[in-house]
């Protein structure tokens, strides 16, 4: 089942995350998916969270799953990508915060150099790239000792951190890389806050919304009065004659057991 959501929805949040930073920094159309306007950079990864949460829920319409316990599935992973995708701003030196002038706070990682002998500034990409990582370790240890919450609730609070850890970071970037709609543009909007904040929002919604409506079906805010809360221990198959086999890397699996057959085991004849 990931792996179908890999293959259809990463191409799709790749093209979101340009066609967000070339509308909100006013890219000439030619220049968005042109060899040189590419070389020269610019992409934007609230752009591919947007367009991967929309491929995602249409995926999962397609395929008639539970769009939150997918999202649950992903987040975790997500974040360890933007956490050492944002390294590349490192080695491209770019999306930086204020000058640093105080000699000693000069030093790599509260600071970064820009170019040989250049001047130093913050590094809000390592700043970002550790926040990430933090968000990660806290919702995998969440999903793996709260068994019992209903499904979304690590999805609703990906979109929480992530958009907080934006709205605080936004404002304080060096101005010439926030996309606030071009050099020549007349009102200055400054996009990725804006929507890092409608991320914020949104996500601390959809978690209250969660846990009310898991309150009302089960009988608990967590877990559930009735046996299985929100489906938790159901099966995602990508076939409908796809069989669960039980794994020792599945999460699932080690606790619920039950739900998943032993993998037959390989015979000669089989092998050949």
């Amino acid at each position: 089942m990931l792996l179908t959501f890999f293959c259809i929805c990463l191409p799709v949040a790749l093209v979101t995350t340009r066609l967000f930073y070339c509308i909100t920094d006013a890219v000439p159309i030619k220049d968005w998916f042109s060899w040189d306007g590419i070389r020269s950079g610019g992409l934007s990864i609230i752009g591919g969270i947007l367009g991967g949460a929309g491929s995602v829920i249409a995926v999962c319409a397609v395929k008639k799953v539970n769009f939150f316990r997918v999202g649950d599935c992903i987040i975790v992973g997500l974040l360890i990508a933007q956490a050492i995708g944002r390294w590349g701003n490192y080695f491209n030196q770019e999306v930086y915060g204020a000058e640093v002038t105080n000699p000693a706070l000069q030093w790599f990682p509260f600071a970064v150099q820009i170019g040989e002998n250049g001047p130093w500034h913050y590094a809000f990409f390592f700043y970002e790239s550790l926040f990430n990582a933090l968000l990660a370790i806290g919702l995998f240890l969440n999903a793996w000792f709260n068994d019992k919450k209903p499904n979304g609730v690590n999805t609703a609070c990906y979109f929480m951190g992530y958009g907080l850890i934006r709205t605080i970071m936004e404002p304080l970037r060096d101005p010439k890389f926030i996309l606030s709609g071009g050099a020549n543009s007349a009102v200055k909007i400054p996009w990725s806050l804006v929507f890092s904040i409608i991320l914020l929002v949104a996500g601390t919604g959809l978690l209250v919304y969660l846990l009310v409506d898991n309150k009302k079906k089960e009988g608990k805010v967590f877990g559930s009065k009735n046996g299985d809360p929100s489906g938790i221990t159901k099966y995602l198959k990508d076939t409908e004659e796809e069989v669960a086999y039980y794994s020792k890397i599945n999460m699932m699996a080690k606790k619920y057991p039950e739900n998943y057959q032993e993998k037959p085991k390989k015979t000669k004849g089989d092998e050949q």
